[in-house]
């Protein structure tokens, strides 16, 4: 049974269909609000840029090392804009926006003219 799971496949939409050159928006295939995001890897010392790659989650450098300095830590830089340049080098994570979904009641307390109350929202339950 352990070993079945592992081939099952993902039910988890990829967002696949959702534009990269868009900034935020909707996913067609699922619905969920979809934010796109770039990232740059430089050099932690000399501030080169190095193709980025994404392994586990995480933004790392497709090398092991700085061909410039000879450095191995590198430092992953969220890009506003991207420009035409940096897409060879860039990665692009698809993050979902989670939104709360405000859903109350509320009713009105009617005043009739013949009682001196006034109108005012009644105290709300969740």
């Amino acid at each position: 049974m352990m070993i079945m799971e592992f081939f099952k496949k993902s039910r988890q939409c990829k967002h696949e269909n959702f534009p990269p050159e868009k900034e935020i928006g909707y996913c067609p295939d699922c619905g969920e609000l979809i934010e796109n995001q770039w990232f740059i890897v430089r050099c932690a010392c000399c501030g080169v840029k190095h193709k980025a790659v994404l392994k586990n989650g995480e933004i790392i450098s497709a090398e092991k090392f700085c061909h410039n300095c000879g450095s191995k830590s590198f430092v992953a830089e969220k890009v506003d804009k991207i420009n035409f340049i940096d897409i060879s080098y860039a990665v692009l994570v698809k993050t979902v926006i989670m939104r709360e979904d405000f859903e109350f009641t509320q009713s009105w307390a009617e005043a009739r003219e013949t009682s001196s109350c006034t109108r005012r929202l009644l105290q709300q339950f969740r």
